[in-house]
């Protein structure tokens, strides 16, 4: 039996975001546990800690998934910025704590021109020092992107890079993105291109490592670069491409986390709906 979700509002209280991801069945879901398009922070209250906690609880719904906001750039060159996301990678680690959340999930960031060497150590030591800070078990997952211009992490051995340089590496795990590796050129839609480079990702960065998967359809075709992600199904991975990764027990066994589009084509709930379909559940 899969694990499917999808991102859930806190809006109102963060409490509530349990409430939507059981209106919608999910088994799992992902938050922003704050305004992800600002950098003011709303400080968590004993009663939002308690509610969120509780609730949570009694809904056994699991893992609750943080993820980073918009703003934070980890291979930021500019100071004043660098230093900002840095302080907010520090902030969701105490709230993940704080919340009983298991897992963040980062971009790894754009290095903004100024060359892959300078980014990479920008965020081997952002997270570095953002585990000294928030010295806890909250574990942090690389994601990996769409190997669009100046962007960090679109290979495999770029997180490995990184990886080989924190210091509590008992705190890394990846999240991998279906749409994002497509569209970095990673092939998914048969069995034998999807063993390739799951044995790929295996050899680089371990499958021990792979924690969570963030299921996406893509709007742009293979090596395309382009990140936009589609409808399970309705994009270039298609639902064929779909059966054969949600049929290769390395990923339907990880929790599956939705973050296509909402419109007028299908919603949330329909969408996990064609997840569990696709993996031959309903």
């Amino acid at each position: 039996m899969v694990r499917v979700g999808v991102h859930v509002s806190i809006a109102g209280s963060i409490d509530k975001a349990v409430d939507r991801a059981q209106a919608l069945g999910c088994d799992t879901f992902q938050i922003f546990s704050r305004n992800p398009r600002g950098w003011k922070i709303k400080e968590l209250t004993g009663h939002d800690t308690t509610g969120f906690i509780e609730k949570l609880k009694d809904s056994r719904i699991f893992p609750a998934v943080d993820h980073m906001p918009y703003l934070p750039n980890l291979a930021a060159s500019a100071d004043g910025v660098y230093t900002q996301s840095v302080a907010a990678l520090i902030e969701e680690l105490k709230r993940c704590d704080a919340l009983h959340i298991p897992y963040l999930v980062t971009h790894l960031g754009s290095h903004r021109g100024f060359g892959k060497a300078e980014g990479f150590q920008r965020i081997i030591d952002a997270i570095n020092h953002a585990f000294t800070e928030a010295d806890n078990r909250v574990m942090l997952l690389l994601e990996n992107t769409a190997g669009t211009k100046n962007s960090m992490g679109g290979t495999f051995e770029d997180i490995r890079w990184i990886m080989d340089h924190i210091e509590r590496k008992e705190r890394i795990g990846i999240c991998f993105d279906t749409c994002h590796a497509f569209v970095a050129g990673y092939e998914l839609r048969t069995e034998e291109s999807l063993n390739a480079v799951m044995e790929h990702f295996d050899a680089v960065l371990g499958l021990d490592l792979l924690k969570l998967i963030h299921l996406n359809d893509a709007t742009g075709d293979l090596d395309s670069r382009l990140d936009r992600h589609e409808h399970i199904g309705l994009g270039c991975i298609g639902e064929a491409g779909f059966r054969v990764i949600l049929k290769d027990i390395r990923i339907r066994e990880l929790p599956l986390i939705l973050e296509t589009p909402v419109d007028s084509r299908r919603g949330d709930k329909a969408n996990i709906q064609k997840v569990r379909e696709l993996a031959g559940q309903s």
